[in-house]
């Protein structure tokens, strides 16, 4: 099979016959069984894509295929698609089927896409490893030794692995720009709201925002401007009107781009991705662009702020499971406190567990004037810092992680530093900006990592070009 990096690869294959919806389909599935040990894949849903193959197939020959055809996508096990099986990687919702699609399947459903399966991540989105999802780790396609990041692990080896052209994961914190930045591929989170959550497995609803995994920048352009724009079905995707982020990618003179000075100095950044960055700011200004260091002192208030807020929100959106209403009911329950009890404790895994008892002790009485309410105000100090760089900057630059994607097991007995893995990424869930992560340099150690972009709100268009022009650079 001819390994496709890029849509307009395929769709020139398509044009010229050399290839069909159909082969392809069947191709991606033979590689797909071929690499079952990566475990991205909780499900492929061969008939249902092989079926829509032949759709597309006749569209492309009839002249009217949609702007995605003959691209074949997996979603993140926790995007909704009708009549197919969802689980968040979770005990607790195991053969669910869901009876409708989320807003993005189908946006891009109409637009011909085809959709191969359904990807393995960190049970219910909650980690930075894929360990802890209720049906085994994924295994990071450079090294099978390390973890892929989290919670998107399947989406982002899905694409590392060829396994199917582009993904669609979460980002509640870093859940797509992470992965992607251990895996060597591009992976972007829109403005808060610039895509609609309907559909959306919830884990923090002011957080949360699904977007693309791809192996460049025009594929994520093109999946944004399909996927992005209001929804009836979500109040909380913005009306604001979308672009055609595909057609906007070339960059008109020099940007004013600023780095987090507290990023690249911070001690626990690896040396050769400090070096990386350090070069790149050097170049950058070799360009001709603007590139000056900013003083950001809340860096330290970020991984607590967010786990404070997240862990509240996610107390409350995932009480719903309770055994009683769908999913899993305990065989062990004999009234309704053991059913609630016995289904939770056996559905829900361990991390998932720690942080609904985290979100419940900062919601509670006594308590969530010193944690919730706190953090809330912290929020709005971050958001109000970050604008203000983003009033006299264009870009912000950080790397996109401290370090490079780390053995399996190396860090899952500590959830601190565990959760430290999100210390550059959480900011943008925090304000709400948008956010891209970029293959920046392989380290040492053989494994990828990331250079992460940071732009003001509803500024994806910019966000993209620039990004365009640093990966062609």
């Amino acid at each position: 099979m001819k390994d496709y990096r890029s849509l307009k690869a395929v769709q020139e294959d398509l044009t010229s016959g050399t290839t069909s919806c159909v082969k392809l389909v069947e191709q991606y599935l033979q590689k797909i069984s071929a690499n079952e040990d990566l475990n991205a894949f909780l499900e492929v849903f061969s008939q249902s894509a092989l079926e829509k193959a032949a759709q597309v197939d006749l569209k492309i020959a009839a002249g009217n295929a949609g702007k995605l055809a003959g691209a074949v996508i997996g979603l993140k096990d926790n995007i909704c698609y009708k009549n197919h099986q969802v689980s968040a990687s979770s005990g607790i919702l195991a053969n669910y089927k869901s009876i409708y699609s989320a807003t993005v399947t189908d946006r891009i459903l109409s637009e011909d896409a085809i959709i191969i399966g359904r990807l393995n991540c960190d049970e219910f989105a909650m980690g930075s490893s894929n360990e802890n999802s209720a049906f085994g780790n994924v295994l990071n396609a450079q090294n099978k030794e390390y973890v892929p990041g989290g919670s998107s692990g399947g989406s982002a080896v899905a694409v590392q692995a060829g396994l199917c052209l582009a993904s669609f994961g979460s980002d509640t914190g870093g859940s797509i720009r992470q992965p992607a930045s251990f895996c060597g591929i591009v992976g972007l989170k829109p403005t808060y709201g610039r895509v609609s959550r309907h559909g959306l497995i919830a884990y923090a609803s002011s957080f949360d925002q699904i977007g693309p995994l791809t192996n460049n920048v025009e594929d994520a352009a093109l999946l944004l401007e399909v996927v992005a724009g209001a929804d009836d079905f979500d109040t909380t995707a913005a009306q604001k009107p979308t672009e055609e982020y595909s057609k906007t990618l070339s960059v008109s003179g020099p940007k004013k781009i600023a780095y987090i000075k507290q990023c690249i100095e911070n001690e626990g950044i690896d040396p050769e991705i400090k070096k990386s960055m350090e070069e790149l700011i050097d170049r950058l200004r070799n360009q001709g662009h603007v590139v000056e260091p900013v003083d950001f002192p809340f860096l330290d208030y970020l991984v607590p702020t967010y786990y404070v807020l997240t862990t509240a929100e996610a107390s409350s959106n995932l009480a719903r499971y309770d055994g009683v209403h769908y999913g899993n009911r305990s065989e062990n329950a004999n009234d309704v406190e053991s059913t609630y009890v016995l289904s939770r404790t056996e559905g829900f895994g361990e991390e998932v567990q720690r942080r609904i008892m985290l979100g419940t002790f900062v919601l509670s009485a006594g308590y969530y004037d010193a944690y919730y309410s706190r953090a809330q105000k912290i929020r709005r100090i971050l958001r109000d810092k970050t604008r203000a760089i983003l009033n006299d900057y264009e870009i912000i630059i950080t790397p996109t992680c401290p370090t490079t994607a780390f053995k399996i097991g190396e860090k899952v007995d500590d959830p601190i530093t565990m959760y430290l893995q999100d210390i550059y990424t959480v900011q943008a869930n925090l304000t709400g900006v948008p956010a891209i992560s970029l293959p920046l340099g392989t380290h040492s150690n053989g494994m990828p990592f990331g250079l992460q972009l940071m732009a003001s709100e509803f500024q994806e268009g910019l966000l993209l070009a620039f990004a365009n022009s640093i990966s062609k650079n």
